[in-house]
């Protein structure tokens, strides 16, 4: 298998978990990792059985997941960054908005990425150099060249409550110019959704790796782009990103400098960076 392959696969086998519980398990079952932050045991044994598959596959890479952190010592440089169940609120509240996300890091650059949608069995991928694809079908971003008129996606800051307010004063600003917002709650989904060219741009504060590692890459590899809130690189590190076909990209950039810059976002409510 390659590398597309295998993430394929270990997505495969974490969505067979998250499917098993799907509609059986809710709130109730599940325990408060922070504020507003749930995990459950579906979250648990999708992270359990994508990692063991990669043990398999690859021995001598190491893991990134949401729910176990850092595991095994990498000898090439490689770590597979896992979300086992993006939109776990959702999922909880069997609200049909969630996903499976894995990306490959090598060096300093993701490499590949796989985002799966299990409710409907469609696979977004993604290698670098190789473009993006949606069930073999090549993905682009779309033709928008302005926010005005445009059809985005974004998250709320429930992490960083502290930028609520500069948030809200940047939603304000986009909404009264764009066609329409939206808010699914899952970020790889949102993504995923901006390089097939459904969303024109998406832009979030103070997610984590495993949340925006593979679609970031499927943005980039169907034409668009990725940075942080400066136009910078710091995006996988610090978690405040904008994904956009390049115009709209522009725009967003533009629109959310009036009110914050990188420099002046502390990384998840001040607790330092996941080491990848």
């Amino acid at each position: 298998m390659n590398d597309i392959e295998v993430a394929i696969e270990a997505a495969r086998r974490g969505a067979a978990v998250l499917l098993g519980y799907w509609e059986r398990i809710g709130k109730e079952q599940a325990d408060i990792k922070a504020r507003n932050d749930w995990v459950s045991a579906a979250d648990r044994e999708s992270e359990a059985a994508i990692k063991s598959f990669l043990r398999e596959q690859r021995p001598g890479d190491a893991t990134l997941g949401e729910e176990t952190g850092s595991s095994g010592a990498s000898s090439n440089g490689r770590t597979w960054i896992i979300d086992p169940l993006d939109g776990t609120s959702n999922y909880l509240q069997h609200l049909p908005v969630w996903s499976v996300s894995i990306g490959l890091k090598s060096g300093d650059e993701i490499v590949a990425g796989v985002v799966y949608e299990p409710l409907r069995d469609i696979v977004f991928s993604a290698e670098r150099g190789a473009g993006a694809w949606r069930d073999g079908a090549r993905m682009s971003v779309s033709a928008q060249r302005t926010v005005e008129g445009s059809f985005l996606t974004t998250g709320f800051p429930f992490r960083a409550q502290q930028y609520v307010n500069v948030y809200c004063s940047i939603f304000r600003d986009v909404i009264m110019v764009a066609k329409g917002v939206r808010r699914p709650g899952s970020a790889a989904l949102d993504l995923a959704y901006t390089a097939a060219g459904i969303f024109d741009g998406f832009f979030e504060m103070h997610l984590a790796a495993w949340d925006v590692a593979a679609g970031s890459l499927l943005v980039r590899e169907a034409g668009g782009l990725i940075t942080d809130f400066s136009g910078g690189d710091r995006w996988l590190e610090r978690g405040n990103i904008i994904g956009a076909a390049p115009s709209v990209h522009a725009d967003l950039l533009r629109i959310i400098n009036r009110y914050v810059h990188e420099e002046e976002l502390d990384h998840r409510n001040g607790r330092a960076p996941q080491s990848i």
